[in-house]
């Protein structure tokens, strides 16, 4: 199968095309190169051929001969769409609408985008299915609501979309990002000697590890169409709905004399309890490799080897709010976020 790869150069996106390789799939990589600062250690064995090119100027062109898409670049969190959330919705909403649609029109046949488990927001009592009321919290969040509803309708006999719902990533990456909730505690740990909560810990967070995503979408191409047809699933394992603190102590067990203390309940009102039965009894051969605990080794090991240090721990190539600042702050992007030369 020819996949075309949206944001191979992000976080994820680097650990999916190798993966995709290894599967035997023929492998195209789309990545407007923001983050080509961030790499963290070597840890890839293979990478794709890749367009250096903003989504938003695909043409049906670059999509000739593909069988499936895999679109996961996007600006990729909470912060970042705060920044510019005029932005975010053209980029997020509007561009991968259209990114389906010139998908559709050249005859691609399956299309798998990243959506998110944050689109479930604030909700309480039950653990929430794929079939439970959304309710977003952000632009971003917004976003993937607004490409579900809209990409949905094009599904028909010849083009079939699927909705991957992902928990909140973790876990070691070449395009690492320590942004994001288990990475963030682990390089506060290793650099600091002490993890200082904030908050109370009690808001809970469904997680899963980037190479299980890359496991959904391996699983999703190779699936029955029937499988998979304009279905949403939730990605991760109803066992790793954790609260934050249970995240801080994973933490904690494995980089050990680190101090950890919690503050007054405040702060990210998100919180939220994810049912993954779906993927499990539906998608065929997924299954959770990893879990918080694991994830926290494999940071300690490549911590432990690379000598991570405060300035590489803290710098712009590892937030994706502190790299797209320099790159509008020394004018290398515009306020649209092209490049400018």
């Amino acid at each position: 199968m020819k996949v075309l790869v949206t944001g191979t150069e992000g976080y994820l996106g680097c650990l999916l095309a190798p993966e995709l390789l290894r599967d035997g799939h023929e492998v195209v990589g789309v990545d407007t190169g923001y983050y080509k600062y961030g790499w963290l250690y070597r840890g890839t064995d293979r990478v794709p051929y890749t367009l250096d090119k903003d989504l938003r100027n695909l043409t049906v062109e670059d999509f000739a001969g593909v069988d499936a898409v895999v679109h996961m670049a996007e600006l990729s969190n909470d912060p970042l769409g705060a920044l510019a959330p005029d932005v975010t919705y053209k980029v997020n909403h509007q561009g991968s609408v259209r990114l389906a649609k010139l998908a559709k029109e050249a005859g691609v046949q399956r299309f798998v985008y990243m959506s998110s488990c944050s689109v479930y927001g604030v909700a309480t009592g039950e653990d929430v299915t794929e079939a439970s009321p959304v309710n977003p919290q952000t632009p971003y969040a917004e976003c993937k609501v607004y490409v579900e509803r809209d990409v949905a309708p094009l599904a028909d006999d010849t083009f079939s979309p699927t909705f991957l719902r992902n928990a909140t990533a973790y876990g070691a990456s070449p395009r690492m990002r320590f942004d994001i909730v288990l990475n963030n505690l682990a390089g506060v740990a290793w650099t600091s000697g002490e993890i200082a909560m904030t908050s109370d810990g009690t808001p809970w967070r469904p997680l899963v590890h980037g190479l299980d995503i890359a496991k959904a979408i391996r699983c999703v191409l190779a699936a029955p169409r029937d499988a998979i047809h304009n279905q949403i699933f939730n990605v991760g394992d109803s066992e790793q709905n954790y609260q934050v603190k249970e995240i801080a102590d994973a933490v904690a067990t494995v980089f050990t004399g680190c101090r950890l203390s919690f503050g007054d309940n405040g702060g990210d009102n998100r919180s939220y309890r994810v049912s993954f039965d779906k993927i499990a009894t539906q998608l065929p051969g997924f299954a959770c490799d990893w879990d918080a605990h694991r994830g926290a080794k494999q940071l300690h090991e490549v911590f432990s080897r690379i000598q991570l240090d405060d300035e590489i721990f803290t710098g712009r190539g590892h937030t994706r709010l502190k790299q797209l600042q320099y790159l509008i702050g020394t004018g290398q992007v515009d306020a649209e976020l092209f490049w400018t030369a």
